[in-house]
């Protein structure tokens, strides 16, 4: 039976006048199991209305109250994992058995950090910087946060969004992707039992209704996680009222393999980097940088761990990474190994996977050039390339040499090179011998077409607060 979505506003599932509506599309068998509707600026009005009228009041909560609200939003998602297992997995076609460890889990000790972050507020002593004035410097919210949030990780991506900003004390008007909007519904309903009514609201949408959502008067600020077209029609519309901007854009993340890095060990690590979520991962692993000693070997290890990588549907067994997103995401992906120019070599996948379902055979491609659209671009999917270089300085120009800088990666047992390069690689994130891990109290965020803003950690929380002086004379 198809499931008839609403928005979630001022607490409450509430029918919308607008006419159109969108189809979800089961990823892995591409059946229709329900639909949004396409809110229109009615939908949105109401959302930032409700928003509006929780702001004061959550506000004033104290930072306890607060950071009691999100331990118990937190627990109730505990509570319910398997639910929300249950709606990732529709929704994206994610291997069911792992979402709970992979996925939900992380966004509840993720909610349970910006829980403490709440009571954490930093800032300098008050003193006195004029004679007979005394200073201080107050760390206020910021006030209703406009955000729309992608399709890869649903779940993880709206917490992201919703946790610092709640910790702070702001409101939020959130659009989810059109494709997976069921599990930030839930979060929702969890949300509005647990705060006043308004303070989390959910339209749901087409690209129109994010674009509306983020030119809206009512939001001081806007943030999203999307493509860089995304985040500069974002920073574009924002510019026009001076909101604040806060973007975590697409990312070319390199892994940099040097001649002494323990190649087995290597391997393991960015296949798993490179395939986890079907490569739909702006962290992804997704250009392999190898030593020209290692290069030959380092391809083998590859091949040999992404043949035996599988990808399947949500309730099969032994499976690594389900279908790509859409028919659309599959499209682009089929098109960028239909380009590959006569020196790249597909070393292994390169096809779709079946015929029903979007699914995506895990493809590594050698010979490629700096200048190939498959280095420069992102594809957004199980697609690992293969570089080579001679000495040190090479290496560091081929990672750095895109417009993305987001994540990056060096292997090597070689102290001093480990340094220079996690100085000299221009990405907001860069690991040593692994790659993806990710920690809540570790700042997430990029450079370059990578956006700007911290999720995750502390500074991630400071992002959804203004700084006010006050000053006070003696007499």
């Amino acid at each position: 039976m198809a499931t008839t979505l609403q928005n979630h506003i001022a607490g409450e599932y509430r029918s919308t006048s607008a006419a159109g509506r969108l189809d979800l599309v089961d990823p892995a068998t591409e059946e229709v199991y329900g639909s949004i509707p396409l809110s229109d600026q009615h939908d949105i009005d109401a959302a930032y209305a409700a928003a509006s009228a929780a702001f004061p009041r959550w506000r004033d909560a104290t930072p306890a109250e607060r950071q009691l609200a999100l331990f118990r939003i937190a627990d109730a998602m505990a509570a319910r994992v398997e639910e929300f297992a249950d709606l990732e997995s529709q929704d994206t076609g994610k291997p069911r058995a792992t979402l709970v460890a992979d996925e939900i889990e992380q966004s509840i000790d993720q909610l349970r950090f910006f829980a403490g972050a709440a009571r954490s507020l930093e800032g300098r002593a008050a003193g006195e910087y004029l004679a007979g004035h005394t200073s201080y410097v107050r760390r206020e919210p910021i006030g209703v946060i406009g955000q729309v949030t992608p399709w890869n990780y649903p779940l993880n991506m709206a917490v992201w969004k919703i946790a610092p900003a709640l910790a702070a004390g702001n409101t939020v008007v959130l659009k989810p992707a059109e494709s997976t909007p069921q599990s930030t519904l839930l979060l929702a309903e969890i949300v509005a039992e647990h705060t006043p009514a308004g303070t989390l609201n959910v339209v749901l949408g087409a690209r129109e209704t994010g674009a509306a959502l983020i030119a809206h008067p009512a939001a001081q600020m806007v943030a999203i996680t999307g493509s860089v077209r995304a985040g500069m029609a974002v920073a574009e519309s924002a510019a026009s009222d001076l909101k604040r901007v806060h973007l975590e854009l697409g990312g070319k993340a390199p892994a940099v393999v040097f001649d002494d890095a323990q190649i087995e060990k290597a391997a393991d690590a960015i296949v798993a980097a490179a395939f986890f979520n079907a490569g739909q991962d702006c962290t992804a692993a997704t250009r392999v940088i190898a030593h020209a000693s290692v290069h030959d070997e380092l391809v083998r290890a590859l091949v040999a761990r992404a043949s035996e990588t599988r990808t399947g549907g949500p309730r099969e067994e032994g499976v690594f990474y389900g279908p790509l997103s859409s028919v659309a995401q599959l499209a682009q992906v089929q098109g960028f190994i239909d380009r590959l120019p006569a020196h790249a070599r597909i070393e292994t996948g390169g096809a779709r996977v079946g015929d029903k379902g979007f699914f995506f055979a895990p493809t590594i491609v050698s010979g490629m050039r700096q200048d190939d659209e498959a280095v420069q671009n992102e594809v957004f999917g199980p697609v690992l390339t293969v570089q080579s270089f001679s000495d040190d300085d090479e290496a560091l120009g081929l990672a750095n040499g895109v417009r993305y800088a987001l994540a990056a990666s060096v292997f090597t047992r070689d102290h001093g090179r480990a340094m220079r390069f996690t100085r000299d690689l221009d990405f907001g994130c860069v690991w040593v011998n692994t790659h993806i891990p990710f920690v809540s109290d570790m700042p997430h965020g990029g450079f370059k077409h990578s956006g700007y803003g911290k999720d995750l950690s502390q500074y991630g929380f400071d992002d959804y607060t203004r700084i006010k002086h006050v000053m006070t004379a003696w007499d």
